[in-house]
């Protein structure tokens, strides 16, 4: 058994990290993914601390789980697969869009210095906040905003992640991307299905792009993606 060393829920036997192992080797390592840092963080998050109570023996299941205001937590697939196509080191800064209940920040945060993350609603803003304390990630700020504008305030950034199906990219988030930064966003014309596409900005500032396949995400709304209606 595994004994950890913070916070709340580490003062104690954690219940959940053969499940968490499992989850890793079954649904991630079969599948492919490769990056020992990613793969090392999703068995070391504690997904159960990041959903609603009633839904905590599920939380190492094969899919998203709902976490209210119509939006989810993403399968720990597509989460280990965004973290590894962003291909972050140590000294990374990334942006976070969409930080629903703090999940993915949590993972990105062991794979780089600092994760700034974007939620457009106050309540689920605020439960993240206290679901990274909870579970001891210090090296992440939750900001109440609209993402699809970014945060040019902490910008450029390294890497980008958006965790929403966006009818196009917005260019808020090309143009804070550093040169070399990768962006990983959802894009479709469909508010219901996508292709996950990874987007690089080279030295002179053009982009290239790869498309990592299909994916469903719930809508990215803001001013730069899909209307509220």
């Amino acid at each position: 058994m595994l004994v950890f060393v913070v916070n709340d829920w580490t003062t104690h036997m954690d219940p959940f990290a053969a499940e968490r192992h499992q989850m890793v080797l079954v649904q991630l390592e079969r599948r492919g993914l490769k990056d020992a840092r990613v793969l090392e963080a999703m068995r070391f998050v504690p997904r159960h601390l990041f959903v609603p109570d009633e839904q905590r023996y599920d939380a190492y299941w094969d899919g998203p789980l709902s976490i209210g205001h119509g939006q989810t937590i993403s399968q720990p697939y597509i989460v280990a697969l965004m973290a590894e196509a962003l291909q972050l080191r140590k000294c990374s800064v990334c942006l976070d869009v969409g930080t629903g209940s703090g999940y993915a920040a949590a993972v990105l945060s062991k794979l780089c210095a600092h994760v700034v993350s974007i939620e457009r609603f106050s309540q689920l803003a605020e439960t993240a906040r206290n679901n990274l304390v909870t579970a001891g990630f210090e090296n992440v700020d939750v900001i109440c905003g609209d993402g699809s504008l970014g945060y040019r305030a902490k910008a450029p950034y390294d890497a980008i992640t958006v965790a929403a199906g966006a009818p196009f990219v917005p260019q808020e988030l090309k143009e804070q991307l550093k040169p070399g930064g990768r962006l990983v966003i959802p894009v479709g014309s469909s508010r219901s299905l996508q292709d996950l596409i990874v987007i690089r900005r080279d030295s002179v500032g053009t982009y290239e792009s790869e498309n990592f396949g299909k994916v469903a995400f719930v809508p990215f709304v803001g001013a730069q993606a899909w209307p509220e209606h």
